[in-house]
C-alpha cells in the first residue's frame, strides 16, 4: 500500500513564499512520476506541477515561474515550493503519485495524498 502525507500547508501573506513537502511509502519511489494538485472552494481540482521519474518537470501556466516542484529519491519525497504567492494561490494542495503514464491528467495518478491546506492573505 503506497501513502502519500503532505506536510507545509498554512497561512502566508501574498508575496510570500511557502515550501510543502510530501512523504511517500513503498519501494517504488523512483520509478514513479510525482505531481501537485490543487482544489479551491467551488472549483475543481487542478493540476498544478509534475515531476517525473528522469527529473523533468512541467508546470501549470498560472504557477509556472514562481513554484518549482523537485524530488529526493533518497528521502521519498517530493518538494513543491512556493513563491510570489497570490491569494488565488488558497487551496488545498494534493500530492500523487503515477506509477505508469507521467502527465497532467489526474487520473494517471493511482495514489493520493490527504491534502494540505494553503491560505494566502491579501
Amino acid at each position: 500500500q503506497v501513502q502519500l502525507v503532505e506536510s507545509g500547508g498554512g497561512l502566508v501573506q501574498a508575496g510570500g513564499s511557502k515550501s510543502l513537502s510530501c512523504a511517500v511509502s513503498g519501494r517504488s519511489f523512483s520509478t514513479y512520476a510525482l505531481g501537485w494538485f490543487r482544489q479551491a472552494p467551488g472549483k475543481e481540482r487542478e493540476f498544478v506541477a509534475l515531476i517525473s521519474k528522469s527529473g523533468s518537470t512541467n508546470y501549470a501556466d498560472s504557477v509556472k515561474g514562481r513554484f518549482t516542484i523537485s524530488r529526493d529519491n533518497a528521502k521519498n519525497t517530493v518538494y513543491l515550493q512556493m513563491n510570489s504567492l497570490k491569494p488565488e494561490d488558497t487551496a488545498v494542495y494534493y500530492c500523487a503519485a503515477a506509477p505508469r503514464i507521467s502527465g497532467t491528467y489526474s487520473g494517471y495518478y493511482d495514489y493520493w495524498g490527504q491534502g494540505t491546506q494553503v491560505t494566502v492573505s491579501s
